[in-house]
C-alpha cells in the first residue's frame, strides 16, 4: 500500500497551473492540480479514458461540451466521459486531484 499526503504535495506556480503526477503505472494516473486564482486549464479531452475530480480546496468554474458553465468547490466530484471536452478557471486558490485510467507510453 502506497500512501501521500495530499496536504504536503501541494505546490502552486506564479506563472502557470501546476499537475503533479502523484502516482502513475499502467492502470491510471493521479495527478493534483494547484492553480492560482484567475488561472486556467485550457479546453482538453482524454481521448481513452474518463476523467474523476475530487475539489479538495477552493472554488473553479468549470465548462463542458455542451456550454454549460458551473461553479464548483470542496467535495464535489466531477464525472467527465472519454473525449468530453472541458476547461477550469479558479476563482479562488483551488486544488484537486484528477483520476484517469491507463497512462499513455507507460
Amino acid at each position: 500500500m502506497e500512501s501521500i499526503n495530499l496536504n504536503n504535495a501541494i505546490e502552486f506556480h506564479d506563472q502557470n497551473p501546476f499537475a503533479k503526477p502523484l502516482h502513475v503505472d499502467e492502470n491510471g494516473r493521479a495527478l493534483l492540480f494547484s492553480l492560482h486564482p484567475g488561472q486556467n486549464v485550457k479546453e482538453h479531452n482524454a481521448p481513452s479514458s474518463p476523467i474523476y475530480i475530487v475539489i479538495i480546496k477552493g472554488k473553479g468554474i468549470f465548462s463542458d461540451d455542451n456550454g454549460e458553465v458551473r461553479t464548483y468547490g470542496p467535495g464535489n466530484l466531477l464525472v467527465i466521459n472519454p473525449k468530453e471536452n472541458y476547461a477550469v478557471r479558479a476563482i479562488d486558490e483551488l486544488v484537486f486531484l484528477s483520476f484517469l485510467h491507463g497512462a499513455p507510453g507507460y
